[in-house]
């Protein structure tokens, strides 16, 4: 770093630690990318900051913070990615209650020794775009107790383009810079980031169905291992994610709507097969294997699956309990079939393989465009931690999520407006797919898959449960029709009450 700019990190940094040991931990626990919104927060403290880049000179009172939250309930913590600008006349920019117009939360917490407020970047403040020009000039910046690297990848990033954070707010938080989009990785967890790590190897075998990968930033503690803090792609054009085009075509039911409907069903199959073969196609690389399952991996899915079921028997009461206790037995013996245990010992159903997978794969994670169907958001389930999503598994993991996703889909349209009979479409829908899926070169064993998609339906009633409680009746009817029936032959005339809202498929 250059002795004017380690200076001025100098001359801020009591300031900065002040702010981070100051701000109410509201400020940080209501954000949409804190993970343990559940637990107390005892203490935030400034584990490491540099200046954020400024590379056009325009110096910029701007630096990016790496932020330790404690909990009162344990010795561990988790630490956060907080960029911040020094706002040192807040007055004027009218900022100091911490919130834009745009309806994105912001932290800012004011200095009252200097009446500076620390706050997070605003669109405008050209923090993201210093961002991208360090990762065009693959900048590394000396911070406290690490250093901050940035990389250019592929074309790298574009040179100009206004900045706009999305109002959308998920795990991560996303910038759109010209024809580009920056995710920021709030949560810093050690070890390359799956959503960056995929989004790479998938560039490297030619994969075309997901954003081109242009940039990247990490972090480098001087000891422990390096940790992901953002990746930048090619915005890619489109007109919404895979489930509002599914709902808008489902809302439309007869005719033309529902017959595109299922020609995009199709589609998704294909393009399932197909990022699987592209996910498998290295088997000599050890990060993405690809082989033949054995004994021991089917026992670890079969655990796994009975794990939720006794997950999801925990957390329902009173007559949803009751259902799904009378249906637990039946369940049991179609995960035993499912996953080979019969017999006393673990049978491995012929062609079943083991690679990389999307890991969390629904509709949500399609883009929709004119070039057809885009795959987004490697990253895998947020509640697993990251040693276990890297894991190899099945791939028809991804395919029981997609079929799930499909049924949220449909009984979301019924339970609206009752446009669609959801089973009829069901069953049409996951033929379509499952047709596609196996031309393009996908292996389907039908025991197998109704076994993983037995386990995402309990994990949904959990999720259900813990977050929308008036909803379990959706995956608790879809472990009803399991029970009685092959998934590929769902059953008639089930009811669906309530009312599911958008985005409803990602539980």
């Amino acid at each position: 770093m250059p002795p004017s700019r380690s200076a001025a990190l100098s001359a801020d940094l009591e300031l900065l630690k002040r702010a981070v040991s100051r701000a109410p931990t509201a400020a940080l626990t209501t954000q949409r990318w804190f993970r343990a919104k559940g637990r107390s927060v005892a203490e935030l403290s400034l584990i490491d900051a540099c200046l954020a880049p400024d590379p056009a000179g325009v110096g910029l009172d701007a630096a990016l913070l790496i932020v330790s939250a404690a909990y009162a309930d344990t010795q561990a913590e988790d630490r956060y990615f907080i960029p911040v600008v020094i706002d040192r006349q807040p007055a004027a920019r009218m900022l100091g209650a911490g919130a834009e117009a745009s309806g994105v939360a912001r932290l800012a917490v004011s200095d009252a020794a200097t009446g500076t407020v620390v706050r997070e970047p605003a669109d405008g403040d050209r923090v993201w775009f210093g961002m991208l020009a360090a990762m065009r000039s693959g900048l590394e910046l000396s911070g406290l107790r690490g250093g901050f690297a940035f990389e250019a990848v592929g074309d790298g990033p574009p040179s100009g383009g206004a900045e706009r954070r999305l109002t959308t707010e998920q795990t991560n938080t996303s910038i759109v810079i010209g024809d580009a989009i920056l995710k920021l990785y709030r949560l810093v967890e050690p070890g390359e980031n799956l959503d960056l790590e995929v989004s790479a190897f998938l560039a490297e075998v030619g994969f075309l169905r997901t954003p081109p990968l242009l940039g990247a930033a990490r972090y480098r503690p001087t000891v422990g291992e390096r940790s992901t803090l953002a990746m930048l792609q090619r915005r890619v054009p489109n007109d919404g994610d895979g489930w509002s085009w599914l709902l808008e075509r489902l809302r439309g039911a007869a005719g033309a709507p529902l017959e595109e409907a299922l020609a995009g069903v199709a589609d998704i199959g294909a393009l399932t097969a197909e990022l699987h073969a592209a996910l498998g196609s290295r088997s000599g690389d050890p990060a993405f294997p690809h082989r033949a399952a054995r004994a021991a991996d089917l026992a670890s899915w079969r655990a796994s699956a009975v794990s939720q079921l006794s997950g999801a028997l925990g957390v329902l009461r009173g007559e949803q309990a009751d259902r799904l206790q009378a249906i637990g037995p039946a369940l049991r013996r179609r995960l035993d079939t499912g996953f080979g245990a019969t017999s006393g010992r673990t049978r491995v159903p012929a062609g079943t393989v083991v690679s990389r997978v999307h890991g969390d794969y629904h509709l949500g994670q399609l883009l929709h465009g004119g070039d057809g169907f885009t795959v987004i958001d490697f990253e895998g389930e947020p509640a697993r931690p990251v040693r276990d999503r890297r894991l190899p598994t099945s791939p028809l993991k991804d395919v029981a999520g997609m079929l799930r996703s499909f049924d949220y889909a449909a009984r979301t349209v019924a339970a609206d407006a009752a446009a669609i009979d959801p089973d009829a479409f069901l069953s049409r829908s996951r033929s379509r797919f499952l047709e596609a899926y196996a031309a393009a070169g996908g292996a389907v064993n039908r025991d197998l898959l109704d076994a993983f998609e037995l386990e995402k339906a309990c994990y949904e009633v959990r999720y259900e449960a813990a977050n929308r409680p008036e909803w379990t009746w959706l995956p608790l009817e879809a472990l009803e029709r399991l029970a009685a029936w092959p998934a590929h032959r769902p059953a008639r005339g089930s009811a669906s009450p309530g009312r599911v809202p958008p985005g409803g498929t990602r539980p």
